[in-house]
Parts: structure tokens; sequence; C-alpha cells
């Protein structure tokens, strides 16, 4: 009687040693395992309307690596409310630890600009968030570090002051990461003195 109770919970044991760990499918993760092949296939892109409802801004999961949960890389995507799409740039990398993924995003007041702030997908350079601003007039996306004379953006929160007026964080002095200071752009202005695109 002992011996096959003894039997039992060692099976009973083994089946919960051997139960499928839950996959992970967000939280900007890299993970010690692959997850399968099919898994995490519901994942849905972050949806932003543009205040005037005329425009939306999709932040796509790319999924490149099984290494990685599948907000790891991001693709953005500017669509027409009748679903025209006006603009795409991806941000992944072809082994899925070398891109960005967005971690903060909004329109601007206005609806004129949507604002984005990333972060590296493999952990690279984990002080500095690249932002990136689209104009609906231009229907172009433009580093925000070339509006402030190329220096980073050390923070990935940003906010407006006025239809179209970015306020992000950047480094003092060159170098300084510990002393950031506030930079505010108009983005009308700024995509007015910029380069003609190279795209």
């Amino acid at each position: 009687m002992l011996l096959s109770f003894s039997i039992f919970g060692l099976a009973s044991m083994t089946f919960a040693t051997n139960a499928p760990a839950q996959v992970a499918c967000s939280g900007h993760k890299l993970l010690p395992i692959p997850r399968p092949e099919s898994s995490c296939s519901d994942v849905k892109p972050q949806i932003y309307p543009s205040p005037d409802g005329a425009l939306r801004a999709l932040v796509f999961p790319v999924d490149v690596s099984l290494y990685a949960t599948p907000d790891m890389e991001s693709r953005v995507v500017i669509r027409t409310s009748n679903s025209d799409t006006l603009i795409s740039k991806d941000y992944s990398s072809p082994r899925g630890a070398n891109g960005y993924y967005v971690v903060n995003a909004k329109w601007s007041p206005d609806s004129q600009f949507f604002v984005y702030s990333m972060s590296s997908s493999g952990g690279h350079s984990p002080w500095s968030f690249p932002m990136m601003v689209y104009s609906r007039q231009k229907n172009r996306i433009a580093g925000f570090s070339d509006m402030i004379h190329g220096g980073p953006t050390v923070s990935a929160d940003f906010h407006f002051a006025g239809p179209h007026t970015l306020i992000a964080s950047t480094w003092k002095q060159p170098g300084s990461l510990d002393d950031k200071i506030a930079v505010t752009v108009d983005l009308e202005e700024a995509f007015a003195k910029l380069a003609p695109s190279s795209d």
C-alpha cells in the first residue's frame, strides 16, 4: 500500500515538472529557450488615432526571433481612416536583437505630427532613446536628433506644449548622462529646416 502511494506521488511530481510553461508574448524580453513557432499569433498592433480622427498610427510587433517576445522590435505604419497606407518604417533586425521597439508614442494636439521614442532590442546604449517624428504635411519620418543638432534623447518620455511644440530630454554636455536638460522644438519649423529626404 505504501509502495503504490509513493509511486503515485512520484508520477504526480513528474507530471507537474513536465507541464508546459506559459509562453511569454509581451514585455520586450529575450528568452532563454525559443518559444514554439506558432506561438503569439494573436498579438495585435497598438493603434494611435490622431486627435482629428483622419489618421491612425499603428505599431506592429515584428516577431523576427523566437528567442524573444514578438514585441521586441517594431514596425510603424501611418494609415488614413479608410486604411490607405501613407508611410511605413521597419525597425527590426535580421536576427531580432539589433533593432528597436517603440516605448512611447503620441500625436501632437493638432494632429500634424506623430512622435515615438524607442529602445534598443539588444540592450545596446541603454541610456539612449532615439525619437522619430512623422510629419503629416511632408508625409515623412525624420529623426528628432537631427532637429537638435545631432544630440541624443536620453529619456523615452516627452510631451507637447501647444499644438506642435515638443519637449524632450537631451544631455547637457556630450557624454554627460547624469546631467540632462529639456529641449523644446517647434516641429513645424524643424521640418521646414530639414534637408530633403534621401528615401
